[in-house]
């Protein structure tokens, strides 16, 4: 076993190698079930046997005394090492499964549950040489800390979140948001030390995360943000969690749930409030419990009953409803909930007229895994600034992109490029616009961008005969070039 400290480039190797080793009898969707509790679970057992040694040490060697649970982040209970899981050659998932679930028990009040529920006995899908081989390949390096810091191994497991959203690329989008759109909304939403951000829809934890790097790359203590994620799918609630402890926080709630059906935090009087809420929920869910919105009995009905076949401004309104009395939201929505009439019009209308939206921010298509929609981000304040009262800031960012062959790229000086004309609040030709609530009332509360912002032509684009004359000029040179070809391989035929 390894024992010097990894570089990223080799942690992403590792756990690149880890999927390889499962391709074949496990579907590549279900690659995280079982390589996130084992990178886990590892890093766990790793961590307590360097807590141990320095105990030990401090004791001159008091064996009892460095088993006391005080000098350990979670307690490893007998049998449950992975040590002893390694040494199993028979049963393996048994032993795998054994070990997680103790892990668990001894460590109730934060891992219950966070291993989530693999069937790691299932013989006919994980076969005892194939956990053998998976369990060695996981044992070359420790995942100590002194060998890997906390930060590098959260940086390696959204790698591994990005690389299974890759190579499963029609369900990704559930669970994955680019990285450079969550570092947008992160540097709008510009969280402060000690407050309080909530994502209702949080996946494995990402948005959250951003807000903690927002806070570290102003040198500012990260550690007293509070954080709070829901999350109703099993797995990427589980990865959450993980994803926090491997970041190094402590001050988190991540609760697995249904959001819109039966949200998770509470205050005295009713629905927990938060300074700052951040989320990229799914994309016109369908089935989102429309008929319990009508009384809805956490009083999110703040403006009206969306569409039964599209939870879009559900979302919106449970957001809105779980801000502070300053609190501040940035959301990602598709494009639809800025003109689409019946209910969802009452529904922008209200909202306008209660003058918390902020801003409107188109993207470019194509930039998420799995649609080719464009999105929108939406930004919400409970307390505008003065000069800001009774207006909409308005973005066109849909060429802020790199074009790709099957996907397109925000990359970081198109996010850069957003995040200025936000901040600098003002007109610019083509891209921006600050617009008055009479205009958009006069729109019927329609909030489609280019209603807004005018494309001009610009001036410095060729004549027809400018342009038949660069046509005339390529056609040319391929024509040189082709002659050049066939004469080569003349020669080459000779």
């Amino acid at each position: 076993m390894k024992t010097e400290k990894l570089s990223l480039s080799q942690l992403e190797q590792y756990l690149s190698k880890a999927a390889w080793i499962l391709k074949g009898p496990v579907d590549a969707s279900d690659f995280k079930v079982y390589i996130f509790p084992l990178l886990f679970f590892k890093r766990i057992s790793d961590v307590y046997d360097e807590e141990y040694q320095q105990a030990l040490e401090e004791s001159n060697g008091d064996e009892d005394y460095a088993l006391l649970p005080e000098f350990h982040r979670f307690v490893v209970p007998s049998g449950c090492h992975w040590k002893e899981v390694r040494a199993t050659t028979s049963n393996v998932g048994l032993a795998i499964e054994n070990a997680l679930r103790g892990i668990e028990q001894a460590n109730q009040e934060f891992l219950y549950g966070i291993f989530g529920d693999a069937q790691w006995s299932n013989k006919n899908k994980l076969s005892d040489r194939l956990l053998i081989d998976l369990i060695e390949h996981f044992s070359q390096y420790t995942l100590s800390n002194s060998n890997v810091e906390a930060d590098m191994l959260g940086t390696a497991y959204e790698y591994l979140i990005k690389h299974f959203a890759d190579l499963t690329n029609k369900k990704a989008g559930e669970f994955y948001t680019p990285r450079s759109v969550v570092h947008l909304l992160g540097l709008i939403l510009d969280p402060k030390e000690g407050q309080s951000v909530y994502d209702p829809a949080c996946g494995t934890g990402g948005m959250l995360l951003e807000c903690v790097d927002h806070l570290k790359e102003q040198n500012k203590d990260y550690r007293t943000l509070k954080l709070f994620g829901q999350e109703k799918n099993l797995t990427s609630s589980s990865i959450a969690r993980m994803n926090m402890f491997l970041h190094g926080m402590e001050d988190f709630q991540i609760a697995r749930e249904d959001t819109l059906r039966n949200p998770a935090f509470f205050d005295s009087d009713g629905l927990k409030k938060f300074d700052c809420v951040i989320a990229n929920p799914p994309f016109s869910l369908k089935d989102w419990g429309a008929d319990n919105w009508i009384n809805d009995p956490y009083g999110r009905n703040i403006v009206g009953v969306p569409p039964k076949g599209n939870g879009d401004m559900a979302w919106v309104q449970h957001m809105i409803s779980s801000l502070n009395e300053k609190g501040k939201m940035t959301v990602v929505l598709p494009h639809g909930v800025l003109f689409r009439k019946a209910s969802e019009q009452k529904i922008r209308q209200a909202l306008l007229e209660m003058d918390l939206l902020e801003a409107v921010i188109g993207l470019g298509p194509n930039i998420f895994y799995g649609t080719q929609l464009a999105a929108c981000v939406l930004v919400f304040k409970k307390e505008k600034e003065k000069t800001k009262k009774k207006k909409v800031l308005f973005i066109d960012g849909s060429d802020q992109i790199r074009v790709g062959r099957a996907q397109n790229f925000m990359e970081k000086e198109h996010v850069n490029q957003l995040f200025s004309w936000y901040n600098n609040y003002s007109d610019i030709e083509n891209y921006v616009k600050v617009v008055d609530m009479q205009q958009i009332i006069e729109n019927d509360y329609n909030l489609n961008i280019p209603l807004y912002i005018d494309k001009t032509i610009e001036d410095n684009l060729p004549s027809v005969e400018e342009a038949m004359d660069q046509l005339k000029t390529a056609w040319q040179e391929s024509q040189k070039a082709e002659e050049k070809f066939k004469n080569l391989l003349k020669d080459y035929i000779s």
